[in-house]
């Protein structure tokens, strides 16, 4: 029988409710109004092991404005990987600067530092260091690079690299709240930071110039109205409690999906970064080697998944292929994985055990067919 995967986000609970209910009997909705989204933002920080956080619309805008508070602007590069959601590039685009693609390592498809050391020049200002599918980046040999390292963290809430949490790994981190995320208010992110006066530049952008101590009217410097509300964050505070749960139950999950697939020729995990001492996994990444299912491509694997009630995701097109990015080297890791990778999403490991197992139960179903 095809497994009821569950939802995502899980159903809201009662603490949720209070709280939003708080916040709406308030009549304070507003950030500038309301405590909520402060109290929030400081647990967060502390969560990620950093001193100061800044909640923000939504993680591509978390992005931006760390970006912008390390100086990047008009002229400047960043380097990204070029396996990554697209907002990592247009968030520097956002703040005006040229997102350069370098590739992937093959084993593990994270950034690859080497290919990131060939490609700095003059112009470029910072590395973003995305921390894929739950595992941190190898963010200390991005950082021996000597450059800022922003850590894009948008899908690893609660992860931990060598026993130090996603978001105090670099100089500024940002994390995502949209709604597919390990936490999510439909929308939102954040900016976490341990550097006083980063967190400073942020809170000013981010409140359309003003300073944490200065006038409602006093706008010493450019900023935007980029504030989440306090519904959002009522929204979000429970869910801390309720995180080290969520990831425990996907662990397993991705164990019992591991073992599963022990049996069925190319379809295997993607490694862990070594390193990693706490992966959220919010996807558990396969290679999909069509060789030993018929010659068949990726999309015709999809589908066929599909109908077996399976129902995997493409995953991301590598950002070298974009005309808005600059590839100055060839990123071919990142395009075979284009060609070659799916993922189960985080609810779907989620179900654990035999829920779980039955994506290779399904694999098999259609490898058989495919090689008939």
């Amino acid at each position: 029988m095809t497994p009821q995967w569950p939802s995502w986000p899980p159903p809201p609970t009662d603490e949720q409710r209070r709280a939003l209910l708080r916040v709406l009997d308030s009549g304070r909705w507003g950030a500038t109004s309301g405590t909520a989204t402060e109290e929030f933002a400081a647990a967060f920080a502390r969560r990620a092991g950093a001193a100061h956080g800044v909640c923000t619309v939504n993680g591509t805008v978390a992005l931006f404005l760390a970006l912008r508070a390390l100086g990047v602007g008009p002229g400047d590069e960043v380097i990204v990987p070029a396996y990554t959601f697209v907002a990592s590039a247009t968030a520097v685009v956002l703040a005006g600067a040229v997102p350069v693609a370098a590739d992937v390592t093959k084993e593990t498809l994270h950034l690859d530092p080497v290919a990131v050391r060939a490609l700095i020049g003059p112009r470029t200002k910072a590395v973003m260091a995305v921390h894929l599918a739950g595992a941190p980046a190898d963010t200390e040999a991005l950082r021996a690079l000597g450059l800022p390292v922003v850590e894009d963290a948008a899908q690893a809430h609660g992860a931990a690299r060598h026993g130090r949490p996603a978001g105090s790994l670099g100089d500024v981190a940002c994390f995502s709240f949209q709604s597919g995320k390990a936490m999510t208010a439909g929308e939102g992110g954040i900016v976490v930071t341990g550097d006083r006066a980063l967190y400073e530049r942020v809170w000013a952008l981010h409140n359309v110039g003003r300073r944490p101590q200065g006038g409602w009217y006093d706008h010493p410097e450019m900023g935007w109205n980029l504030r989440m509300t306090e519904f959002q964050a009522a929204l979000l505070h429970p869910q801390l409690t309720l995180l080290d749960g969520w990831i425990d139950r996907r662990t397993r999950g991705a164990a019992a999906l591991a073992e599963a697939l022990g049996d069925v020729p190319g379809l295997d995990l993607v490694p862990v970064l070594s390193g990693t001492t706490r992966h959220t996994w919010h996807l558990a990444m396969l290679r999909y080697d069509s060789g030993a299912f018929g010659g068949r491509p990726k999309a015709e694997f999809l589908a066929a998944m599909a109908a077996e009630g399976v129902p995997l995701d493409a995953g991301y097109r590598s950002l070298s292929r974009l005309p808005y990015v600059t590839s100055p080297a060839p990123c071919p890791v990142a395009e075979a994985a284009e060609d070659s990778v799916v993922w189960v999403r985080q609810s779907m490991l989620m179900a654990e055990g035999a829920a779980v197992a039955y994506v290779a139960r399904a694999s098999r179903v259609v490898r058989r067919r495919f090689r008939r």
